[in-house]
């Protein structure tokens, strides 16, 4: 609808002439909303990379920001899918994140939405710490707003051909126009297709590669004095394999290749809508922000990865999201700044995660289980059996959320001391009606003569978790001519859940319980868990020690007092699920860092990131982890990135560019017990750039030493699995832009 709304504004505007005389405000309908400060540098830590950075050094997606910025680190878990972020110590591997995503102000409310292709994007902004004041739920780690190009500050025509090994193909292309002072439109379209580049032994082909498909158009238009209008819509398309879990020797110490016999598939549609519309008062803002999102999408995957016929399993979810935000901020600079708003979302996801067991999946898990241990202790021919050879447990969820929240922060500005100071009131509630169930046929004795008799298992109910926190936020900085310093405190919230994988389990075990005559009541707290909150401590400072403005520094000192830390347990021995747990309390601390140099035809930057983060408490059955590393999230990451402008004559080329970088993720311990690690590792990526008038091309390349790393860990059924980073790729990118 709001699409709608933006394409009527513009036929209102049709004219035989254009009218530039009309006087618009001093206005910036492009500026972030949520700050109060104007130069970047406020009481928190962020890193921007921008379009120059972005386009240079090849970055495709956020999860190649990984170390660039520090502390930050969004691994290659084999699918778009699993797109989980880690700062200073923390994640998730499934559901809730610890960071929140806006692209152009909205929020995407399912991480299985944050891998998608950058293209076209004016900058990129990563604030860690908590920011739930400002942002609300799921932001207790960060947030990372990506803010796409605005047609009323660029126009004209893009084109980018990229091509690499592996048959990897991007295709890019836009176009920006404003007509007239007051109207800009764009419209942007992405293609990619890759062959992939890990071989299923099995299967004979290779598993990871996939077709991407995007357009985005944006319409701006600035309707009279004051008013300005903002709406971005998306269509998105993906459909490609992934998972190229290795099978890990725990004696060895060795990685078998891929090999697994039913295909891993994911496929994603997404649809989604914004609309922003600002009314300029002389002292202050007011913004109306409106999103729409659909996603619809389906993995399927060989859910123990061997070839083996042990189960698959299947996941299809479509999801309505709708968010609605009003923000209140001043526009002047003075003593006193302030910005607020109300927000609420409203959510309705309806999720289907069956699973099929095969055969020998049911002999090795149901019935050696059931007879070693109870049928062939009792007298007679006793035997367990199934008449199926493989069947369904079906797992079906409808789960509605909303939220409702009011927020506001202030800042005092007296002298060359800011102090800063805010509150969120923030509810929300989620909703799971689940319906598990199967149909199996079995009998118990060995004789022909006995018949199969049909056995129905149903486990359907319903669970619901709700939360109200008051989300405060404090900083004092000082800031003086040439740098600033800070100090801060603000609490975070990573909302609740349920775990809706642990319902194939539930399911079996009370199938197992009626097979063997011993069923009894499953508890369903299991699959509540709670939200997860902590308190951020920030000490930091943003220095520009040169008159020129050509050197900048920042760093940060961080504490995080984390309760009730979300993570995700494997159960022992051969269980085929995973479950969401509250571990109890965790710390992290560390420091990060940050260099940008500009001198002459040079420019450099560099970043480190240290984080040193254990559990305070946390017990799982008889193994108690207290003062153990967090797993899967790096220590330390480190970046460092070089472009040299090479003086050459017009008539060669307008800008030759060479870019040397080098970024190193680790270590990272892959499990509570800490007993399997990631050493740390570094890549070195590289790329040359000729431009000429309106045309260019660029070599380049990436973990060009081809080194191997591990950037995933799991274990299923009694056996380890390890997903692998990418090995080296280059390529060739030719562009136009007219």
């Amino acid at each position: 609808m709001n699409i709608l709304i933006t394409i009527f504004a513009l036929l209102s505007t049709v004219a035989p002439e254009r009218v530039d005389s009309v006087m618009l405000p001093m206005i910036d309908i492009v500026a972030p909303l949520k700050t109060t400060d104007s130069d970047g540098k406020g009481a928190y830590s962020s890193t921007v990379v921008g379009r120059s950075a972005l386009e240079s050094r090849h970055i495709n997606g956020v999860k190649e920001l990984s170390a660039v910025v520090p502390n930050f680190y969004q691994p290659d878990y084999g699918a778009r899918m699993t797109s989980s972020m880690y700062v200073r110590g923390f994640g998730s591997r499934i559901d809730q994140p610890v960071v929140g995503m806006n692209i152009d102000e909205m929020p995407l409310l399912n991480k299985n939405s944050y891998d998608f292709e950058l293209f076209d994007i004016d900058r990129v902004q990563v604030l860690r710490g908590a920011q739930s004041a400002l942002y609300g739920r799921n932001t207790s780690g960060g947030a990372v707003n990506v803010y796409t190009l605005s047609p009323l500050t660029f126009q004209g025509k893009r084109l980018v051909l990229d091509y690499g090994n592996n048959n990897n193909l991007r295709l890019k292309a836009s176009h920006y126009a404003s007509p007239n002072s007051s109207f800009g439109w764009s419209v942007a379209l992405h293609y990619s297709h890759s062959d992939g580049y890990f071989m299923n032994r099995e299967l004979g082909e290779k598993c990871d590669g996939g077709d991407n498909l995007a357009m985005r158009l944006r319409l701006q238009w600035l309707p009279s004095q004051g008013w300005s209008l903002d709406n971005s819509f998306s269509i998105g398309y993906a459909d490609e394999g992934g998972w190229a879990y290795k099978a890990y020797d725990p004696e060895t110490g060795t990685l078998a290749p891929v090999a697994y016999n039913d295909a891993c598939t994911y496929r994603r549609f997404n649809v989604s809508d914004g609309l922003v519309v600002k009314r300029f008062f002389d002292n202050i803002t007011v913004s109306s922000l409106t999103g729409y999102s659909y996603l619809d999408d389906r993995m399927r995957i060989d859910n123990d990865f061997l070839p083996l016929d042990y189960f698959s399993m299947g996941q299809y979810q479509r999801e309505h999201s709708i968010t609605q935000e009003f923000v209140f901020k001043t526009r002047n600079d003075g003593v006193l700044n302030f910005v607020g708003g109300l927000f609420g979302f409203y959510k309705h996801t309806n999720l289907s995660a069956p699973v099929r067991f095969k055969q020998y999946g049911i002999n090795e898990l149901i019935l050696k289980n059931a007879n070693e241990n109870y049928y062939h202790l009792l007298s007679g021919e006793r035997e367990l059996s199934l008449v199926e050879d493989n069947f369904v447990i079906y797992d079906d969820f409808v789960i509605p959320a909303y939220g409702a929240a009011a927020y506001m922060q202030a800042k005092l500005e007296i002298g060359n001391l800011n102090v800063e100071a805010g509150i969120r009131a923030n509810y929300e509630r989620s909703t799971m009606d689940y319906d598990s169930r199967s149909l199996v046929h079995y009998k118990t004795h060995k004789s022909d003569t006995v018949p199969y008799v049909p056995l129905n298992t149903i486990y359907r109910g319903e669970n619901s978790v709700n939360a109200f926190e008051w989300l405060p936020s404090f900083s004092i900085a000082y800031k003086a001519d040439g740098w600033s310093a800070y100090v801060s405190a603000r609490k975070g919230v990573k909302a609740g859940g349920f775990n809706t994988q642990l319902f194939s389990d539930i399911l079996q075990t009370k199938m197992m319980g009626a097979l063997t005559g011993n069923e009894q009541q499953v508890d369903a707290a299991s699959t509540v868990y709670k939200p997860e909150t902590n308190w951020t401590y920030e000490l930091g400072t943003h220095l520009s020690p040169l008159a020129d403005g050509t050197l900048d520094l920042s760093a940060t000192l961080f504490y995080i007092d984390c309760r009730n830390q979300q993570l995700t347990v494997f159960p022992k021995g051969m269980s085929t699920g995973r479950t969401m747990s509250n571990a109890g309390k965790s710390y992290s601390y560390g420091v990060e860092t940050e260099l940008s140099y500009r001198v002459g035809n040079f420019r450099f930057n560099a970043s480190y990131g240290y984080t040193h983060a254990r559990f305070i408490e946390f017990i799982s059955g008889n193994n108690d982890y207290a003062g153990n590393t967090l797993p899967f999230a790096p220590r330390e990451t480190m970046s460092a990135n070089l472009a040299y402008r090479m003086p050459v004559s017009k008539e060669f080329a307008h800008r030759l560019l060479l870019c040397v970088g080098w970024n190193g993720v680790g270590r990272i311990y892959w499990n509570e017990e800490n007993s399997l690690s990631q050493a740390f590792y570094g890549t070195l990526q590289a790329s040359v750039l000729w431009e000429k008038r309106h045309f260019g091309v660029s070599v380049w390349g990436k973990n060009l030493l081809g080194r191997e790393y591990n950037t995933f860990y799991f274990r299923s059924i009694g056996n380890d699995f390890f997903a692998q980073g990418k090995p080296a790729q280059f390529g060739v990118s030719l562009h136009v832009n007219l």
